[in-house]
């Protein structure tokens, strides 16, 4: 009995054992696949970017990987599955949205937190910020809006937007303590912001891209001013 205790207790030793070595092996490999995926939508959405949604089908895209079109299938269901994963990852880790822009070395908040105030130097940011995204991601935001407008992915581009109301929300709130403006003041600002950036990235029209920025500056300082001198009257802040 003791003889068969023992043997028992080394075989669940054992099977243990070889159960983490499975699941280490399991999840070493879903790491790997994971990886290879991402950089197969990487590549997949440059080649898009590159030459247009409409151009481009399965093979072209293989080639771009460097790899068969079997092996696309492997991580895709197909390709419009392809496209809305792709699109999906890398608007919500790539930095391509403006706000997640640098100035031009740093995210946004970090920038500003180091370089963007006083207010001259948050004026210097508006200014630079589309030339950078144009030159950046002209490209990209093209890709976004042919795919996002198009019937059959124009809900996902619904869900993506929700996605981006609600960050660029948080991003208002961070800012509220800096600019002493309320964050549902900030956030429509920051929303004529991105789509200035958007517009010229897309078609570089410089009376546009002018026309707006000048009318957001003014907007900034206006606001500033008006927050700053309710905070420094006294019954204001007693009403407060």
């Amino acid at each position: 009995n003791i003889l068969s205790d023992i043997v028992y207790i080394i075989c669940v030793y054992a099977n243990n054992r070889d159960d983490k070595r499975r699941s280490t092996v399991r999840t070493r490999d879903q790491e790997e696949f994971q990886r290879k995926k991402i950089m197969l939508m990487e590549k997949c959405y440059d080649c898009y970017a590159e030459n247009g949604l409409a151009s481009v089908g399965i093979r072209k895209l293989a080639e771009s990987c460097g790899c068969s079109s079997a092996v696309l299938y492997i991580y895709f269901r197909d390709l419009d599955d392809l496209i809305v994963q792709s699109f999906a990852d890398l608007h919500l880790h790539a930095p391509q949205y403006p706000m997640l822009g640098t100035g031009m070395d740093l995210p946004l908040l970090d920038w500003l937190n180091t370089y963007a105030f006083p207010t001259e130097d948050l004026m210097r940011f508006i200014d630079e910020i589309p030339y950078w995204t144009a030159r950046q991601h002209g490209k990209k935001y093209r890709l976004m809006y042919q795919v996002y407008t198009h019937p059959k992915y124009i809900r996902y581009g619904k869900q993506f937007f929700e996605g981006v109301n609600r960050r660029y929300t948080e991003y208002a709130k961070s800012l509220e303590p800096k600019l002493g403006i309320p964050y549902t003041t900030i956030t429509p600002l920051i929303f004529i912001l991105i789509q200035t950036c958007v517009h010229y990235a897309m078609f570089e029209d410089e009376c546009y891209l002018q026309s707006q920025l000048e009318a957001l500056k003014q907007a900034i300082r206006l606001f500033m001013t008006q927050y700053r001198t309710e905070d420094a009257r006294p019954d204001v802040k007693a009403e407060s």
